[in-house]
């Protein structure tokens, strides 16, 4: 009985989490499971069954079952064919590029692309440069995304040939960069890497330093053109980051740039096409991504959209050979099966927590957190948690202005998640008493929600 008493919390600390979901999460607003977390026990709860919108908590899900299911030394590939035969230079066929959904693939990786067709002996294209983007399948526009979020790079389109401008791995996505000039010139501005065959109009305006910055950089929804408007003051920048209309063509259409460069010329205008790899194409080239192990970090820290939705689809098409959105959920299901979660009440539309049709509770995330312990991945899973506190963007992620007083430092390594009126945080944290705990919190119906989510959580760490 005595160790049952000193698992458990006593009576006051019940009482003070009970005003602390009250006063400050709100208890009409929130959901709320403390586990032990060595022993897994349900310490306390508060509605630990609703069902509640998940958020990027989603990407717990989305991302134990990937790192389990295909594994941590799983990478992605991206293969180029040819169906023709070179003869002076000249490639007499058509080349083909064919995805299979790497969201790590940039400028740097085209370009060697592009030099292994000179190593080929390629200067000239008779045919065209198709793209092969049959590996995944179903709409590219992930669940949810409504029309504002569609020109966004987290609603990016899911496409298995794609591409990054930088190492954060926004696949699907251009960077856009204004920089003021003298008062009444028009900004001046950059692309990273590249327009991709998108076209951009600058109508945008330099104004005095003392003027409000109403500037804004987005893509008209459904159509390839990006527009700079309103005002920016004198010495002040933008960066925003834009999504591809349609990722498959505007990374071949950058390829060819690249080609270009290298002086590879195509004959034919109008170059670029999709279509299917032919049996009789020739392989000459493999390109493999960095492993699900390496990018792991990067796509939970900084709650990367496109790899969950990435992952989701590659998993329904590796163990169901269609990948889509149903059978990637599908082999999700399994995985929450396999070990043990209940999940049945759950609603599932996508991998990455952006649509407002996921449906979880805290009992089920903080179950999962607990088992998760037990696997030979949980290392990769727990490092590639936020941190909070940590002000490093790559340890810190999503939690690096949030739980900044020293007293908190390496005491949470949590999942974010934020979509409209919803705020959610679910994870590992250390008690003001040294004790370690697995916590889920859910939040609906605050437009920020944050600062109640988080000076909850530090008051719970001072009661248990």
């Amino acid at each position: 009985m005595e160790e049952i008493q000193e698992k458990n919390l006593n009576g006051d600390a019940i009482t003070k989490l009970d005003e602390i979901v009250e006063t400050i999460l709100g208890g009409d607003k929130a959901t709320f499971t403390l586990r032990d977390r060595t022993s897994g026990e349900i310490l306390y709860t508060y509605r630990g069954n609703r069902l509640m919108r998940p958020a990027s908590n989603m990407k717990i899900l989305t991302g134990a079952a990937a790192i389990a299911e295909l594994g941590v030394d799983y990478r992605f590939k991206t293969e180029i064919y040819i169906d023709g035969n070179v003869e002076d230079h000249t490639l007499n066929g058509n080349i083909f590029v064919k995805g299979y959904g790497d969201p790590t693939i940039n400028e740097a990786t085209l370009k060697h692309f592009a030099e292994v067709l000179r190593e080929k002996g390629i200067h000239q294209v008779k045919g065209k440069l198709i793209g092969d983007d049959t590996y995944f399948s179903g709409d590219t526009l992930p669940p949810g995304v409504d029309d504002e979020g569609e020109t966004h790079y987290y609603g990016a389109r899911i496409s298995p040939i794609t591409m990054s401008p930088n190492d954060d791995f926004d696949a699907s996505t251009i960077i856009v960069e204004a920089t003021a000039g003298n008062v009444g010139e028009k900004p001046s501005f950059n692309v990273i890497p590249h327009l991709s065959g998108m076209q951009l109009s600058n109508e945008a305006k330099s104004v005095d330093k003392s003027a409000e910055n109403t500037l804004e950089i987005r893509r008209i929804n459904n159509t390839s053109q990006i527009m700079i408007t309103g005002e920016i003051p004198e010495g002040e920048t933008a960066k925003v980051w834009v999504s591809h209309q349609d990722p498959t063509k505007n990374t071949l259409l950058f390829f060819k740039e690249l080609c270009k460069d290298a002086g590879i010329r195509f004959e034919q205008e109008e170059s670029i096409d999709s279509g299917i790899t032919p049996n009789h194409a020739k392989l000459i080239h493999t390109h493999k991504s960095r492993s699900i192990a390496e990018m792991f970090s990067i796509f939970m820290k900084l709650s990367n959209n496109s790899i969950a939705d990435i992952f989701l689809k590659t998993m329904g098409k590796q163990k169901h050979g269609v990948g889509d959105y149903e059978h990637g959920l599908k082999v999700m299901r399994a995985y929450l099966e396999k070990q043990q979660i209940d999940f049945l009440t759950w609603q599932f539309a996508d991998g990455s927590g952006l649509s407002h049709h996921n449906r979880l509770h805290s009992n089920g995330i903080s179950e999962l957190l607990y088992v998760l312990q037990k696997e030979p991945y949980f290392r990769n899973f727990y490092e590639s948690l936020p941190v909070g506190g940590n002000i490093n963007r790559l340890v810190g992620g999503t939690l690096k202005d949030r739980f900044l007083e020293p007293e908190l430092q390496q005491r949470i390594f949590a999942k974010t998640g934020y979509i409209h009126e919803v705020n959610t945080l679910s994870g590992y944290v250390t008690g003001k008493t040294g004790r370690d705990y697995i916590f889920s919190i859910m939040l609906e119906g605050r437009e920020e929600g944050i600062p109640f989510l988080d000076e909850g959580l530090k008051a719970i760490i001072e009661v248990v």
